[in-house]
């Protein structure tokens, strides 16, 4: 399953045996964990979260940015637990001062995702160890930077032409790579998720077969583990 946040929650791509992809809304992703017969799980969201940052940040989003080209914008940084779980912007920024170095604020883009990262981060450290072994931070851009060979150059759309050639790129790499079918890539997206949400998802999905696999690379290369044991690596 791959899986990504949206705004009515988190929107997923299943495929089967028989290669058909079917796509599934959820307002939790608790909802999309108990899903029956799925081995892997690949969400766009940071999964294992370090109670300190270093200079060059959490490990996943230095090892990968480099490998973006210009899409290395499309990696947000992520801050440490303290400052995902505070619940106003200015505590978290205070939060995520206090625990790096240097000292780093947080980004409203960043922050408006925390409900996310809680989301997943509460289920995964309460549930069974079982389901830590099938929940997998990956990224899009990681992977359609994989599936071309080098990173892609056109952003995926601009407020101008939100159906423009980036999403257009995307849609014939994961036809040609990722074998969906054309039709399946431009149908409308679920109420609550956009068309980028489901070609990300898409993108997810892919991610999800190399790991079940053994084909999917972790970044950095040798992943590191929170204090409660979650690993944390995007993988593509």
């Amino acid at each position: 399953m791959g899986v990504d946040g949206c705004p009515g929650g988190w929107i997923a791509v299943l495929r089967g045996s028989d290669g058909r992809a079917e796509v599934v809304r959820a307002a939790l992703f608790a909802e999309l964990a108990a899903v029956p017969d799925v081995d892997v799980i690949a969400v766009d969201m940071p999964v294992g979260l370090p109670e300190r940052i270093g200079p060059a940040g959490r490990g996943p989003e230095a090892a990968l940015r480099p490998k973006l080209g210009g899409r290395q914008s499309a990696v947000f940084s992520v801050p440490s637990r303290s400052a995902v779980f505070a619940a106003e912007y200015r505590a978290a920024c205070d939060a995520a001062s206090a625990t790096s170095d240097p000292p780093r604020k947080v980004s409203k883009q960043a922050f408006f995702l925390f409900p996310k990262i809680r989301e997943i981060d509460v289920l995964l450290r309460s549930g069974d160890g079982a389901l830590r072994m099938r929940v997998f931070e990956c990224h899009p851009e990681g992977a359609f930077a994989a599936m071309n060979g080098e990173p892609l150059d056109t952003p995926k759309k601009v407020k101008s032409r939100p159906h423009g050639p980036g999403l257009d790129a995307r849609r014939t790499l994961l036809a040609e790579v990722a074998g969906f079918d054309p039709d399946f890539l431009r149908m409308p997206p679920p109420r609550g998720a956009a068309s980028d949400d489901l070609l990300d998802a898409c993108a997810c999905l892919w991610t999800a077969e190399r790991l079940r696999d053994g084909l999917a690379v972790p970044h950095p290369a040798v992943p590191d583990r929170d204090a409660h044991g979650l690993s944390i690596a995007i993988w593509t």
